[in-house]
């Protein structure tokens, strides 16, 4: 038997319930994962609530690592014992054990861990199509990244460094704000006290930004498209805050025809051949350029505490499960 967390119907973490399954044989085009880390990413609270709907019965999760323990008859690049990882589903990391299609699976290289994978993939291909595909950022550049001391934010703080462009993060508190500065940012924003647009408009001097990455959502969409200078990029990426609603296109002329773009990560990666490339961009500066700080690990079976923490923002960096 597996052990694996399971939902029934959609709602807050109390609907997460561990339980005891038969595991499956991977099809052909299969392979199957005994997991070592799992990650916890905000994505997957919306999976829980029903933001984003999914079929019920439902596991949990899009992202983990581990050892390959079998594979289907036509998979020819991997090999029971190969170290791979994944984050783009399907839905049911949440698991010791799990089977997913060999195409969306990433052989590890040795300089990766299980560990480091399972808390950077999906932030960290995230973050690659977001400043290396969507909007190239130059050095230069000065752009903004909210929720700069969450697991995305650090990341992106980090290799907007390396890029040499100037990054302007917002954060809830000074002890965040100080995590963001560690990690690269240049100017913190404590949203909680100071009005985001006003502070961008000093640091530029009046000159805005080109682009805005803004996984909050709600709470930040109009001050991000008071940040941006005409023509300027919104990338809408999370509804850490909620979806937003009811968008006027005509606010989007008013302010300078500004471009929106709500992407999501399985757009980007959507064959294997791009979901390599971005892997292979993303493992050129992990572990060495970009650090992902495993800031919290809890057991499988304490995912519900885990998801409290996650909504609570009382957790910073990245966050693994431990099967």
């Amino acid at each position: 038997m597996v052990k694996e967390i399971v939902i029934e119907k959609f709602g807050g973490p109390e609907v997460m319930v561990q339980v005891d399954a038969e595991p499956t044989t991977p099809a052909a085009d299969e392979i199957a994962i005994e997991h070592t880390a799992i990650g916890l990413n905000y994505i997957d609270t919306y999976h829980r609530s029903g933001l984003y709907q999914i079929a019920m019965p439902s596991g949990l999760g899009l992202e983990a690592a581990g050892t390959i323990i079998e594979v289907g008859a036509d998979v020819a690049d991997l090999s029971p014992g190969d170290r791979v990882a994944y984050c783009t589903g399907p839905i049911g990391a949440y698991a010791e054990r799990h089977v997913i299609k060999a195409d969306r699976a990433i052989k590890l290289p040795d300089h990766i861990s299980d560990d480091l994978a399972a808390a950077s993939m999906l932030k960290g291909l995230t973050v690659q199509y977001l400043i290396r595909q969507i909007y190239k950022v130059s050095e230069g550049d000065t752009v903004l990244v909210h929720a700069a001391a969450g697991g995305v934010g650090l990341i992106a703080c980090q290799w907007l460094k390396h890029i040499g462009a100037t990054t302007i993060g917002t954060v809830s508190t000074d002890e965040k704000a100080a995590e963001a500065k560690a990690a690269g940012c240049d100017h913190a924003i404590i949203y909680t006290r100071e009005s985001i647009s006003d502070r961008v408009a000093e640091i530029t001097k009046g000159a805005k930004l080109p682009v805005v990455f803004d996984g909050v959502g709600a709470a930040t969409w109009e001050a991000s498209l008071d940040c941006l200078q005409p023509r300027g990029l919104m990338v809408s990426f999370g509804n850490a805050s909620g979806p937003v609603k009811d968008v006027n296109l005509g606010v989007l002329a008013a302010k300078g025809s500004l471009f929106v773009t709500r992407p999501t990560l399985f757009d980007y990666t959507a064959t294997h051949e791009a979901l390599q490339s971005a892997a292979d961009d993303l493992f050129a500066v992990l572990g060495d350029t970009v650090n992902t700080s495993i800031n919290a690990e809890y057991a499988l079976e304490d995912v519900v505490r885990a998801h409290e923490d996650l909504e609570a923002r009382r957790t910073t960096g990245s966050t693994i499960l431990r099967p």
